[in-house]
């Protein structure tokens, strides 16, 4: 289980298992990791702001058109998964809600994508 670390650096054994995590780990491991690299002023939850510059990071490298603003992208998943409606989504709420909503899911899911990364590591592999 990867924990993450408390001094805001991480040494190589660290990263190690942080991509094994991405690579290998469960929905929900995944999920609570993302969950805790994303709040981040370490306060426990995500507010709006966190997660609308995280939907704006995300389509910043993934690029592709949008039929939604991140603002509204970000609205949307506020007013379906902040159960409590506090602003803020705690780890539970993040859980479950991405577990509900698909599309949330799928943003999440591909916000820290390495498939990319490892096929490009295997092709280098094979041609040598």
């Amino acid at each position: 289980v990867f924990v993450f670390p408390q001094d805001g650096y991480i040494d190589f054994m660290e990263y190690v298992a942080a991509l094994s995590l991405v690579l290998r780990g469960k929905m929900e491991q995944k999920l609570r990791w993302y969950f805790k690299l994303y709040d981040v002023d370490g306060n426990g939850c995500i507010d709006r702001h966190e997660l609308l510059n995280i939907i704006k990071a995300i389509r910043a490298i993934n690029g592709g058109d949008h039929e939604t603003s991140a603002e509204e992208f970000t609205n949307r998943v506020f007013n379906k998964i902040d159960m409590n409606g506090d602003g803020e989504l705690s780890l539970d709420e993040f859980v479950e809600g991405a577990r509900k909503d698909e599309e949330f899911m799928e943003v999440m899911m591909k916000s820290l994508d390495l498939s990319h990364i490892v096929a490009m590591i295997n092709n280098r592999r094979h041609s040598v």
